[in-house]
């Protein structure tokens, strides 16, 4: 029986880009991929050689068997995943034009923004040892916002640890909404994972010192990404930090913090400390960001292991 470690449950979209660097206005030619933090997480932990599960609402519609077949291609546990005729798979559009990415969302109403707390299952959740979810699920609608709060209370329940991204998108609510729901999901988590600049907006501050101020008044081990050449753990009221592993080439940052994620996540299994858990999550972060896509450039373990003994010949 696949018994996942890391659970994981949100929207994913289709995703359509034009193939070449065109406008999505002057192109005829696209490609057909598909996006989301959480089953670009699922995708990544597995990727590296640990067993996750994710699950959401589909249309039954090309788009959503296409997400389903290819998130299960990946190894992902995608047994409590519905395709259903009640409403369709979410859309997103993507350009890059001079180097701004543009992206444009379909997805009001989409089936994933029906999800409900009664499409949880206590026993699936109870086995697992981590349970992500983000922010984005909690601003697609009332009762995803429902289904998260009980999805949290039924880890809670069962000792399974609590990952919470806050992943703000302000194209989904404005941040006065978004500051209480998210700050209220923060005070349950036993890992917070947010952006710098995340924290800025939230705690409405520039000042990183009221920030660690701030994240130390948590429960949680918070994972700070975005510093200017480092990450930050935020532990019992003392900082470390994590420096970056430099990328040779940027080529796409969609998708780099939910491949720095899925690292953390692999180190914590792997029974790392923190500050290790950070660091293999930036390096799979500086992977990632060198390949087009949403979770396409996340590696394999052996692909990450072979980086690591390069990096170890070259300091010798």
């Amino acid at each position: 029986m696949f018994r996942p470690e890391i659970i994981t449950f949100g929207e994913t979209m289709a995703l359509i880009m034009p193939e070449g660097s065109k406008g999505i206005e002057y192109s005829s030619s696209f490609q057909g991929l598909f996006g989301g933090a959480e089953s670009n997480v699922a995708i990544g932990v597995s990727r590296l050689g640990h067993r996750a599960g994710w699950f959401s609402r589909l249309g039954k519609d090309p788009f959503g068997r296409m997400i389903l077949k290819k998130i299960r291609g990946e190894g992902v546990d995608v047994s409590r995943t519905e395709l259903t005729t009640e409403a369709p798979t979410g859309l997103m559009l993507r350009e890059v034009v001079s180097g701004k990415t543009s992206v444009y969302y379909y997805r009001k109403g989409s089936a994933a923004s029906l999800l409900r707390p009664e499409h949880l299952d206590e026993e699936y959740i109870a086995q697992a040892k981590y349970l992500h979810v983000t922010g984005i699920t909690a601003a697609l609608s009332e009762s995803c916002r429902a289904t998260l709060r009980e999805a949290i209370r039924l880890a809670k329940k069962h000792g399974v640890k609590i990952c919470f991204d806050p992943n703000l998108r302000l194209k989904l609510w404005s941040i006065e909404e978004a500051r209480g729901v998210l700050l209220e999901l923060a005070q349950e988590a036993d890992y917070f994972l947010p952006g710098l600049d995340e924290l800025k907006l939230l705690y409405q501050t520039e000042s990183f010192d009221e920030i660690v101020a701030k994240l130390s008044e948590l429960k949680a081990i918070s994972i700070v990404k975005g510093g200017e050449d480092e990450t930050y753990v935020v532990e019992n009221g003392e900082v470390s930090a994590v420096p970056y592993f430099k990328a040779e080439r940027v080529v796409d940052t969609v998708g780099a913090g939910d491949g720095f994620c899925a690292g953390f996540f692999v180190g914590l299994l792997k029974g790392y400390t923190h500050v290790e858990a950070v660091r293999l999550g930036n390096l799979i972060g500086c992977m990632v960001v060198q390949m087009e896509g949403d979770w396409e450039g996340i590696p394999t373990w052996e692909q990450v292991e072979a980086f690591l003994n390069n990096v170890k010949h070259v300091e010798r």
